[in-house]
């Protein structure tokens, strides 16, 4: 039996993302790029998501016999990736990883610090948009103030 052919990689200017925590809410991406992309649900296996101490937005580390779900966003041109980028901790690290639900390439903002003394318990995605996405949108429209519509 042959092996199956390796995933696609993305064409230049149309990126895929996945995505597994505040990126989930369409509204937090509307006012980042303007739009929704394209999106479908997906599972990452092989990874854990974790809350972070201090912080209402999650992480996402290698963890096997673990598996994250979220959805991946499709056709993102080059400058919303860059928005992406930008909106992204820098303590993250942007890698390509394998979107189980499509066979192919997409980014994932992964935790730089497998160490991290604040990763800690399962983040809740519900949970967060009840208590937090409020304050999350304006805080969003603040960075896309300060960022000047990029």
């Amino acid at each position: 039996m042959a092996a199956p052919p390796p995933p696609a990689a993305p064409a230049a200017g149309q990126h895929s993302v996945f995505v597994y925590g505040t990126l989930m809410a369409e509204e937090v991406v509307r006012v980042l790029l303007g739009r929704a992309p394209p999106s479908s649900p997906a599972l990452l296996p092989g990874h854990r998501r974790f809350s972070l101490r201090g912080r209402v937005y999650p992480a996402i580390l290698p963890v096997p016999d673990h598996a994250v779900s979220g959805k991946v966003f499709r056709g993102l041109t080059d400058r919303e990736l860059h928005v992406f980028d930008l909106f992204e901790d820098e303590e993250y690290v942007k890698k390509t990883v394998e979107d189980t639900s499509e066979k192919s390439l997409a980014y994932a903002y992964i935790w730089g610090n497998e160490g991290d003394p604040d990763l800690y318990g399962e983040w809740d995605y519900e949970e967060w948009r009840k208590v937090h996405l409020k304050d999350y949108l304006e805080m969003t429209r603040e960075f896309m103030e300060e960022l000047g519509q990029f």
